[in-house]
């Protein structure tokens, strides 16, 4: 369903063709869709049915597929392979990918404010634009990614890792969170419990990725094994051991499970996410 209205949207642009086809390329590039998997999950957990989160659904893939496009940059990232095929600009140039990524993020903005209203009325709408702006920017994502980039090749203590973390991957994911309890018009304490939930579920999404790069299958992760290393970046492993960040990985689980339980929703799905990122293998 997701698939399909990705590529529905993307397709019917009046936008010139190797545009789209660069945001198509990597909008199916594969990968774990875990963002708008917690979208509908939150959803279920109110009873609400997930095609009230279609389109923020979208967005939430459109700018988390951008920020992809735009690490992978000679700029930023400088890398060769994304989810095991060709990063963006290898196959269409700079210039596009530059542009798709900046097509991306705007259209999911877009997306957000065409919510057919039996989903979401004005208020909804606007409350999850502000939010949705407050995760990708400065104050989110983007301002995470500017943290990464100035510690590289510097140690960091706990705190200043986990504000990266928190920041450039955890935000966009309790956003995920919160527009499902927008979108359910959930209180504000039921908000308050999910962020948290989000805030520890984020850093253990983190911990994992830091350790499949030193003990993953680089078939299944998509890119080399130690390329955190070799792009000296400060990972959980490096600050706290391997055995460290596990008994990290560990403690952020068992919190968030334990946040689940205080909302008193049918956080069953929620669950399920929750234990798949302790122990995902890519």
């Amino acid at each position: 369903m997701l698939i399909q209205k990705l590529n529905e949207s993307v397709d019917k642009l009046d936008a010139p063709q190797i545009l789209k086809e660069s945001m198509l390329y990597s909008l199916n590039a594969g990968g774990k869709r875990i963002r708008p998997l917690l979208l509908f999950a939150t959803l279920k957990a109110f009873d609400k049915p997930i095609e009230k989160g279609l389109e923020v659904a979208s967005a939430i893939e459109m700018i988390h597929t951008y920020s992809l496009i735009h690490d992978d940059l000679p700029s930023m990232d400088d890398d060769d392979l994304r989810r095991g095929k060709p990063t963006n600009h290898k196959v269409f140039g700079e210039a596009i990918a530059t542009l798709s990524g900046d097509a991306l993020l705007t259209y999911g903005f877009q997306l957000i404010a065409q919510i057919p209203s039996e989903h979401a009325d004005a208020d909804q709408k606007i409350a999850i634009i502000q939010e949705f702006a407050k995760a990708s920017g400065a104050e989110g994502m983007v301002g995470g990614q500017v943290a990464d980039m100035e510690a590289e090749g510097k140690k960091l203590t706990l705190e200043e890792l986990e504000y990266v973390h928190v920041h450039k991957t955890g935000k966009l994911l309790e956003f995920s969170i919160l527009a499902g309890a927008i979108l359910a018009r959930a209180t504000e304490m039921e908000k308050k419990i999910l962020s948290k939930f989000a805030y520890h579920l984020g850093l253990a999404f983190q911990i994992r990725d830091d350790i499949l790069d030193l003990e993953g299958d680089e078939e299944k992760i998509g890119k080399p094994v130690g390329s955190d290393e070799e792009n000296h970046k400060m990972t959980y492993p490096a600050l706290l051991t391997l055995a460290g960040a596990k008994r990290a990985l560990k403690n952020h689980i068992n919190e968030s499970l334990r946040l689940l339980k205080e909302t008193g929703l049918k956080t069953s799905l929620l669950e399920e996410i929750t234990l798949l990122i302790a122990h995902r293998d890519h």
